[in-house]
């Protein structure tokens, strides 16, 4: 089975490419369990400061795999998926997801976790978990520690795309380019000038500052599984993977 993530490694920069266009870049087991293996990689390497995310094909990251979903067990997902995030706001790398295309839900989660996000015009963000009687638990306590509670809290009940303009404007987006390699190379070179340690200890610092607690992740993980265990959900779910049939096609 080949791999879902492709690895390329240029100077100090290890680029991850979710790379499942079958799946519009959708996140399974797989997919988390490659993503940490990358991780170990880039921070075994002593000379990496970034480690860069992107997908392709216009698709960014569509969140949850949902074949995958309608049958796997419903907590075991959402504590690997938080975990996942959880690494990307205490790794001793810096993370940037270069943006070009469409990113929903937990697609929107790991770009909230990331330290940097550089994003084409062209791309959109949207929260769809509602429509399919879930709400985007994990990606929450870290969408909303980079945008605040309300902005996060109409993507959630709205459930509508916003533009990458207007993600600029909330912060969601750090800068907005269809050329982001410049960008990121001057943010390389700025990183080569810090000792390792001092990544680390700012992205601690930082963390404590914010409710990213073991009880958040907890309840967060908690509500997931309750939620995704509902028939109602895994009916939905499994008429998708099988029909693709929406929730609203009823």
């Amino acid at each position: 089975m080949a791999d879902s993530i492709r690895v390329d490694t240029v100077r100090d920069i290890v680029r991850l490419t979710i790379d499942r266009p079958e799946r519009q870049n959708s996140i399974d087991a797989e997919v988390i369990e490659e993503l940490h293996r990358a991780l170990d990689d880039a921070e075994r390497r002593p000379d990496c400061r970034i480690v860069l995310l992107e997908g392709g094909d216009g698709v960014f990251c569509t969140g949850m795999d949902l074949g995958e979903a309608a049958t796997g067990p419903a907590e075991e997902g959402g504590e690997a998926f938080f975990g996942l995030l959880k690494r990307f706001t205490t790794t001793s790398r810096v993370i940037v997801s270069r943006v070009d295309g469409r990113v929903a839900g937990g697609g929107v989660g790991l770009v909230a976790a990331s330290d940097f996000v550089y994003a084409s015009k062209r791309s959109t963000f949207a929260l769809p978990e509602a429509l399919w009687g879930l709400l985007p638990c994990c990606v929450l306590p870290f969408l909303i520690r980079r945008v605040g509670f309300q902005k996060a809290y109409t993507m959630t009940l709205s459930t509508q795309p916003v533009s990458a303009a207007e993600a600029e404007r909330f912060h969601l987006v750090d800068e907005l380019t269809d050329a982001p390699d410049p960008v990121i190379r001057r943010l390389a070179f700025r990183l080569a000038k810090l000792d390792e340690s001092i990544i680390t200890d700012m992205k601690r610092y930082f963390r404590a500052m914010w409710i990213l607690s073991d009880e958040v992740e907890q309840k967060a993980v908690q509500e997931f599984a309750r939620l995704m265990s509902s028939p109602t959900v895994r009916q939905r779910l499994t008429d998708y993977a099988t029909e693709q049939r929406f929730p609203w096609e009823r």
